[in-house]
């Protein structure tokens, strides 16, 4: 089937992967995304982007756990950014009990000290008692990461249109990734609201990302490089997509604070918000249709970056031979 054509609609990081990654197989694609500059309507420009299968765990099925851990050799692999320092998860001491929760829903990790906190993060020295390491986890910069996908398409003969609204026609095989823009073929797909703001101090040094856990208002805090942070919560069960609020920007910027009161004087360069396609058990899924020439790659949640090279290997698999073996697969 390499010689068949593939239509891709969206260019967000699940339209990327399938792209890239059905490129580099043989197959003639064309990527077609509605506007006109690069990931301008992606959710995807807001992720955090950690690949972080094991604290993913904490609150997502086994199934995110178990494929992330592959996709997550699949970044290491195949990007040549990616930063594989770990996780550091904190707590405050009034919060042990979120700590020993965490501690409890995810594997492979150590018990930090605070001698450990201090020797992982300096930054963090004597500001918190206890906390996890996971070593094995990696992180990377969204937007760098899409672009350098781009620009891997490109350079492998993809054919990439911006700017261009998808017709409902496709030569040979039609590959839907619009997210939330797919709902009305979708019906079981919704909306959620993730929040972030990128800031910027030289003040503050971190290695790795810090999830800072709090009962109301836990975050993470990724490090960029050149002194920038995106500063992070979980998702909002609301599909708005205006600006951020207020009152979610007090939230984020106090509980960064609250990890390092050097943070209150960072330049804050970029607030905003994205929806977020999730179907009801918030697992990606792969749905084909009319015997195979429109297949569905939807539904990813706060699990983009993490499952979006499994999901195009699946695909590849299916288009290659049938095979629907994959745990991602799901009746239209």
């Amino acid at each position: 089937m390499s010689h068949r054509s593939i239509t891709i609609v969206g260019a967000g990081i699940f339209g990327l992967w399938q792209a890239y990654t059905l490129v580099r197989a043989g197959y003639r694609v064309r990527l077609v995304e509605e506007s006109s500059e690069p990931f301008e309507r992606a959710s995807s420009r807001w992720a955090g982007a950690m690949i972080a299968p094991e604290c993913e765990a904490e609150a997502a099925p086994a199934i995110v756990r178990d494929l992330g851990r592959e996709a997550l050799g699949i970044w290491r692999a195949q990007y040549p950014h990616t930063i594989n320092k770990g996780t550091l998860v904190v707590a405050q001491a009034r919060d042990a009990a979120d700590l020993g929760r965490f501690a409890k829903l995810t594997e492979r990790h150590q018990a930090a000290d605070a001698r450990l906190i201090g020797q992982l993060e300096p930054a963090l020295a004597h500001r918190f008692e206890r906390g996890l390491y996971f070593e094995g986890e990696s992180h990377l910069d969204a937007r760098k990461a899409m672009g350098w996908l781009l620009d891997e398409i490109r350079g492998n003969g993809g054919d990439v249109r911006f700017g261009t609204s998808w017709d409902e026609r496709a030569d040979g095989v039609l590959i839907d990734c619009r997210g939330i823009g797919a709902r009305n073929d979708l019906a079981a797909l919704r909306g959620v609201r993730g929040e972030r703001v990128l800031i910027e101090t030289r003040d503050v040094r971190l290695a790795r990302p810090v999830r800072l856990l709090h009962p109301r208002q836990p975050i993470y805090v990724v490090p960029q490089g050149d002194g920038r942070f995106v500063v992070g919560a979980s998702v909002i069960e609301r599909e708005d997509n205006g600006p951020m609020t207020l009152k979610s920007a007090l939230d984020l910027l106090g509980s960064a604070y609250a990890l390092h009161p050097a943070f209150g004087e960072a330049s804050v360069l970029e607030m905003g918000a994205g929806v977020r396609p999730a179907f009801p058990d918030n697992v990606p899924r792969i749905l084909v249709e009319e015997g195979g020439r429109v297949i569905h790659v939807n539904g990813a949640y706060r699990h983009g970056f993490l499952l979006a090279p499994v999901l195009a290997r699946e695909v590849l698999r299916f288009l290659s031979d049938g095979r629907r073996e994959g745990l991602l697969f799901s009746a239209a």
